[in-house]
């Protein structure tokens, strides 16, 4: 039996998914199923039954993932010791974190890490704040990169960096002429804001209650990019990150307010399971998140394709390192991941202009 086909097993029972435990492992569905046909004609009985719930073990399939996940775990321990040992940096790395991080301030981190560990597979998910520390604990992601950070007994946090919070605006907004806005000035405003219990939506939430304003919210929606378009087609204004909204305020779809009242941070960190060994992998990631001097750049800025270094003086100075095959082929992967993402948001973007027609014809009418 190897020990791949174990932990296969576990990740199916811990996401209740075959096709999670598939992503997970980098294999085909069907590899996934065989390998759990080849564990029950092993040993002559059912492991998992099949239900509209998900996936269950059965009481046999219980005994099975209870060894198997303490096998798996010191495998795993072994492999990361002996790595140490010869100063091999390799592996996978499961990273949970929100659209808005993922899509707008990961891409350099992972050029530069990639670039220096292209043994290293990273495989980043884009989860709701809440779900990436229920993965965390429960083993399924190894790092969550998250805003405001939560105070939990089982999570270590590392402070990663911090984001402006800004205004967006149509360009047709009475506002969009200023170039920054009074916080009281945004009574009476529609909003189009994040769900209410995301942590982003609950210190804009703060920011102005605090400022006497209670906010009126048009729509809400899980994720930044969402979020933007209803902006851009009118539905009301948003506070949001400054980096995510740079390619939109570029091209004149948006426009951008700072506050009057003085800079609202947003502050970023890395989270881990507390007392779980981290493998050289892990670590090296968290070391380049943590100092690496990269500077962010907008998704989709020509300038943002290459990774731009911090200056040492006052002038910051583009990276023109080029990349080699196999080393691209690593970021690529990275890529992928968000067009599959922008795949899956046309639906929720075709959603909000359905809403706007409607209006329309309301009006009309």
């Amino acid at each position: 039996m190897h020990i791949e086909t174990l932990k296969v097993f576990c990740d199916i029972i811990e996401s209740g998914s075959f096709s999670y435990a598939a992503s997970q492992n980098f294999v085909t569905q069907s590899a996934v199923s065989q390998q759990v046909r080849s564990l029950e004609e092993k040993y002559d009985c059912r492991l998992i039954e099949r239900g509209r719930a998900g996936v269950k073990p059965t009481p046999a399939g219980q005994i099975l993932y209870t060894s198997s996940k303490e096998i798996v775990r010191r495998f795993l321990e072994l492999e990361n010791r002996l790595r140490e040992i010869g100063s091999v940096v390799a592996g996978t790395i499961r990273v949970g974190t929100v659209y808005s991080v993922g899509l707008h301030e990961l891409p350099p981190y992972l050029t530069e890490f990639l670039r220096n560990y292209p043994a290293v597979n990273v495989h980043l998910e884009y989860l709701r704040s809440n779900k990436i520390y229920e993965d965390l604990i429960e083993g399924k992601v190894d790092l969550g990169v998250v805003a405001y950070p939560a105070k939990r007994s089982q999570v270590v946090s590392v402070s990663f960096r911090h984001d402006e919070l800004v205004l967006a605006v149509p360009p047709d907004n009475p506002l969009a002429k200023q170039s920054k806005v009074s916080i009281g000035q945004l009574q009476g405003q529609k909003f189009v804001g994040y769900e209410r219990d995301i942590p982003t939506r609950k210190a804009s939430d703060r920011i102005l209650r605090q400022y006497g304003v209670k906010p009126t919210y048009a729509l809400e929606f899980d994720n930044i990019e969402t979020i933007k378009r209803a902006v851009e087609i009118g539905l009301g204004c948003a506070i949001v990150p400054r980096m995510t909204i740079e390619n939109e305020v570029a091209r004149g779809t948006l426009r951008m307010l700072e506050f009057q009242e003085g800079s609202f941070l947003r502050p970023l960190a890395i989270i881990y399971k507390r007392g779980r060994e981290l493998s050289p992998a892990v670590r090296k990631f968290i070391e380049v998140l943590t100092t690496s001097n990269v500077v962010p750049r907008a998704r989709g800025d020509k300038a943002g394709d290459k990774t731009e270094r911090a200056p040492r003086g006052e002038r910051a100075e583009r990276g023109n390192d080029a990349i080699s095959p196999d080393r691209a082929e690593k970021v690529e992967k990275v890529e992928k991941v968000d067009k599959v993402d922008k795949v899956e948001k046309v639906d929720k973007v075709e959603k909000v202009e359905k809403v706007e027609k409607v209006e329309k014809v309301e009006k009309t009418a």
